[in-house]
């Protein structure tokens, strides 16, 4: 019996042999087994086109587009298809669907540059041309590398990418691409040092430039990334693509007045930039000027009703109230056919809460469960996956593995891990913490998980990680621990303590104990039902995947709990405070001191009044945790539960 990939190669080449009827019985035959298979559904739409079939070529791309909703080839089919039948207005669209997807779609911008001259619209035409041109000029293996880094085989990718660079050492194109890579891998200290390395070689690449400084931001070092855009924007000061990455970096530095002056500059020139008024309402929401960061949201999608990033925006304050007429507006936006993906995404979830605010609990759950599958389908996440990762954090770190290393790591006391899951109330107790005189609040900072992408090295699938912790010396965990005490010291003011507030930390419990002895960790634990239906309401900026699914985020509190209950059995007894939410609202001052205590720090009145202190909160819980101790989060699942059942099954003790 045939396996899948030789029914799909076979599928090909009746394709290839002028056998479209014979392709589509290939493709057929596999969404028999799985009506969901990209590849499949891809084959069979090409096929049908070629039959003539255009109806059914059609329902096979809508199928698509719902499995694989950011596949490049399938938006450059559709573009194919109305091209086909004479729709050119669709196919433009279509084409520029899967150029932003897949830049590397020659085919796409050659057809786009045609359509484009033949609509009069001949800056658009030689743009598209130029971008033809370019990719045709690519090495083929470059070309490979950016197809699959942009249809997600990553490691593929990679494989290319490194055997392209050891005869071409310093190709600025591959350099920039292997960068990429690391960027989506978390690799991000390897795409830092390429970029540098490419923006060294090819000063005035300016596409290097701007992935030099998003490498930076992602890894937290917002000065220097500040810096190059500080030189990009003194290049050409009125350019407003610069002004805007530059206002960016001010705001990752605290230098909001630079930010809100540079973004006045550019709506000076761009006064309807609904990107640019985005931008400026998500500042003000983080420096607590709510009332502006309304005006701004509500001013974006004034200009672009399409604009699901404010739309969203407005929902993400937790305290907005949207009126009929936006109820209305975002109604019309939804039913458009033609609505881009993450606008969807955005405006699927700012009607659930809108729904959610006016008691309309069907409704509401109707949008989230929406919104929560078009992620779903996005991420590809896998529970099985992550199931066995965190079982293999429990199978190599042993109670043997700690009391060999008992004594090593770098002894500073000065890192506070406040982790769990989003949404557990972490912020709320980093709020209280940091509002404390000796104790810096900080950001949720990647050094932890960065570390720990470094030991799984560069397979995935046959990862040394976390069993290389056996393979380490003492010298070696001491060295992590004092990188990890100089990389963070960017974010601290002078204060002897300072929080990290990675949730995701949970997973590397044994990694932070190993180089950093004497750090606290403070769990942040939440009802379950509450955590999760919360974190299912919630879309994240970037990560969080598990959320994005009943099952999916109760299976994954589940093994959060369990391996919890690993670190507690295998490390000394006291290592990790839990602190549960609910106790914190029911007794605010006596688990206030209950984690002063537990940090070795005197009590101070400013923790209990952490709502007047003032800070910038980047995190979804900001509105809340500037209003005293409030309970307006629990229970919040109660007027759902007809429709929980899948997370109700996935949680511990359900059984």
């Amino acid at each position: 019996m045939a396996t899948r990939t030789q029914t799909l190669k076979t599928g090909q080449k009746a394709l290839q042999a002028g056998d479209p009827a014979g392709a589509l019985d290939c493709a057929q035959g596999l969404l028999d087994e799985d009506e969901g298979d990209g590849e499949a559904l891809y084959l069979a739409a090409v096929a049908a086109r070629y039959g003539g079939r255009h109806a059914a070529a059609a329902d096979f791309l809508a199928r698509l587009h719902r499995a694989l909703p950011e596949y490049g080839r399938a938006w450059q089919e559709t573009g194919h298809l109305a091209r086909a039948e004479g729709k050119s207005d669709e196919a433009i669209a279509a084409y520029g669907r899967a150029v932003r997807f897949n830049p590397a779609l020659d085919a796409s911008w050659r057809e786009l540059a045609q359509l484009f001259a033949a609509a009069g619209r001949e800056g658009e035409a030689r743009n598209a041309a130029a971008q033809a041109q370019r990719i045709a000029a690519l090495p083929r293996e470059l070309l490979a590398v950016t197809n699959h880094l942009y249809e997600g085989r990553l490691l593929r990718a990679e494989e290319i990418c490194r055997h392209y660079l050891r005869t071409h050492p310093r190709d600025t194109e591959g350099m920039r691409l292997l960068a990429q890579i690391g960027i989506k891998l978390g690799i991000l200290d390897d795409a830092e040092f390429l970029l540098e390395s490419a923006a060294t070689f090819a000063p005035d690449d300016i596409q290097i430039r701007l992935d030099y400084i998003d490498a930076l931001r992602r890894r937290q070092k917002f000065e220097d990334a500040r810096d190059q855009a500080e030189a990009l924007h003194a290049r050409e000061p009125d350019n407003p693509r610069f002004q805007s990455h530059l206002a960016i970096e001010s705001l990752q530095t605290g230098d909001y007045d630079r930010a809100f002056e540079l973004f006045d500059e550019i709506l000076t020139r761009l006064p309807r930039d609904p990107a640019t008024l985005t931008s400026r309402g998500h500042a003000l929401k983080t420096t607590g000027e709510q009332a502006r960061a309304i005006e701004s949201y509500r001013s974006a999608v004034a200009a672009k009703p399409d604009h699901g990033d404010a739309w969203y925006a407005l929902a993400n304050l937790k305290t907005y109230s949207f009126t009929d007429e936006e109820m209305a507006a975002m109604q019309t936006q939804v039913a458009r056919g033609d609505l881009a993906f993450m606008d969807r995404v955005h405006l699927t979830f700012a009607l659930a809460k809108a729904h959610e605010d006016r008691k309309d609990y069907e409704q509401a759950f109707r949008f989230y469960d929406e919104g929560n599958a078009l992620k779903r389908a996005q991420t590809r996440y896998s529970a099985d996956a992550m199931t066995a990762e965190l079982a293999r954090q429990k199978a190599a770190c042993t109670p043997e593995l700690f009391a060999r290393h008992e004594g090593d790591g770098h002894p500073a006391p000065d890192p506070i891990f406040i982790l769990g899951l989003p949404r557990a109330g972490s912020t709320l107790l980093e709020q209280i913490l940091a509002s404390h005189s000796q104790i810096d609040g900080t950001l949720e900072l990647p050094n932890i998980l960065s570390l720990a992408h470094r030991l799984r090295g560069r397979k995935a699938s046959q990862s040394p990680y976390p069993d290389i912790l056996h393979d380490l010396g003492a010298e070696q965990l001491g060295s992590f621990g004092e990188q990890y005490i100089e990389d963070t010291r960017v974010h601290r003011q002078g204060a002897p303590f300072f929080i990290d507030k990675m949730p995701n930390n949970f997973r590397h419990i044994g990694l932070i104990h190993l180089i950093l002895p004497n750090a606290k960790i403070i769990d942040a634990r939440r009802d379950p039902m509450d955590c999760c239906f919360s974190g299912f309401k919630q879309l994240f900026a970037e990560g969080q995947e598990f959320t994005y699914g009943l099952e999916e985020v109760g299976r994954y509190y589940a093994d959060y709990v369990d391996l919890m209950e690993h670190w507690d059995a295998v490390l000394p007894e006291g290592r990790i405070l839990r602190v549960q939410h609910e106790d914190v609202l029911d007794d605010l001052e006596g688990q206030t001191r209950r984690m002063l205590d537990y940090i070795g720090v005197p009590f101070e009145e400013a923790c209990l009044e952490f709502h007047k202190t003032d800070r910038a909160v980047r995190t979804a819980s900001s509105e809340q945790v500037r209003r005293p101790i409030n309970r307006s989060g629990q229970g919040a699942w109660k007027p759902f539960e007809q429709w929980l059942e899948p997370l109700k099954a996935a949680l511990p003790g359900s059984a």
